[in-house]
């Protein structure tokens, strides 16, 4: 149980940091939020659970193909922004995107063979 407080716990100080961070400087804030910290962290916590080279190879390789459609979110959010739209209607229009996205490149994965 303390381990998995100490995994919430650092998980939630990083991204504490970023908005923090953001609020002064948005393009440093998000280069931070860019960095894949988050793959690297649930990487780190992966191998001490389950230090199994295949099955960290086929999550490392699934993170690759599902950062692909999550990133046209991070272009919806701002067009829409700048169109007027509010920010809660934004995030959800890109959430919904990313999650049509995300369905596809599942779909056409398997299609080649690939589970993800």
């Amino acid at each position: 149980m303390w381990y998995l407080l100490m995994k919430a716990g650092v998980s939630g100080v990083l991204i504490a940091i970023i908005s923090e961070v953001a609020k002064r400087y948005p393009g440093f804030g998000a280069l931070i939020a860019s960095l894949p910290l988050v793959s690297v962290l649930g990487m780190m916590w992966l191998w001490k659970d389950r230090p199994d080279p295949a099955n960290m190879a086929a999550h490392a390789e699934a993170t690759f193909w599902f950062v692909l459609p999550s990133l046209p979110m991070f272009l919806v959010i701002p067009l829409l922004l700048r169109q007027g739209f509010g920010f809660w209607g934004s995030l959800a229009a890109g959430c919904v995107l990313t999650i049509v996205l995300y369905g596809a490149m599942t779909w056409t994965m398997a299609r080649f063979g690939m589970r993800l």
